[in-house]
């Protein structure tokens, strides 16, 4: 398999990052123009007005658990562990990654957001314990 094929699912998660901040500079944008906001309250995350914050708090979330996702894809390119599960594994995970930033930006609904991060999580473990058993030679 081309190792290379590794670096699409990343290229997947880079773009729903910057759908993130384009919706973060639409809330933040129109939340000025109506009123709700003053430009100086994007100065300190604590004044930043509801419409706008969830989006803020969601890009964080972009590069918390994904940190994880982009040091496991050049790990596994590196050590030429790219493979048809482990390809499945890294799609999964962006999957449920456009998911929750959906659930996130739209109704923020904590149950379902929840469980997409936790789903999105348990897959990404699983990615790195086939890594292990990889360096181990056992796969």
């Amino acid at each position: 398999m081309n190792q290379t094929t590794i670096f699409w699912p990343v290229l997947a998660h880079v773009l729903v990052i910057y759908i993130v901040y384009v919706a973060l500079g639409r809330r933040r944008y129109f939340a000025v123009k109506s009123g709700e906001a003053k430009v100086g309250q994007y100065k300190v995350r604590s004044t930043e007005p509801a419409s706008s914050i969830t989006v803020a708090s969601n890009l964080i979330n972009q590069f918390e658990l994904p940190v994880l996702f982009y040091v496991l894809c050049l790990t596994l390119h590196l050590t030429n562990g790219v493979n048809y599960l482990t390809l499945a594994l890294m799609w999964i995970f962006v999957a449920s990654r456009y998911f929750h930033a959906w659930v996130h930006l739209t109704s923020n609904n904590l149950l379902l957001r929840s469980r997409s991060f936790f789903f999105g999580a348990v897959v990404l473990a699983l990615a790195w314990i086939w890594f292990a058993l990889h360096l181990l030679g056992v796969v």
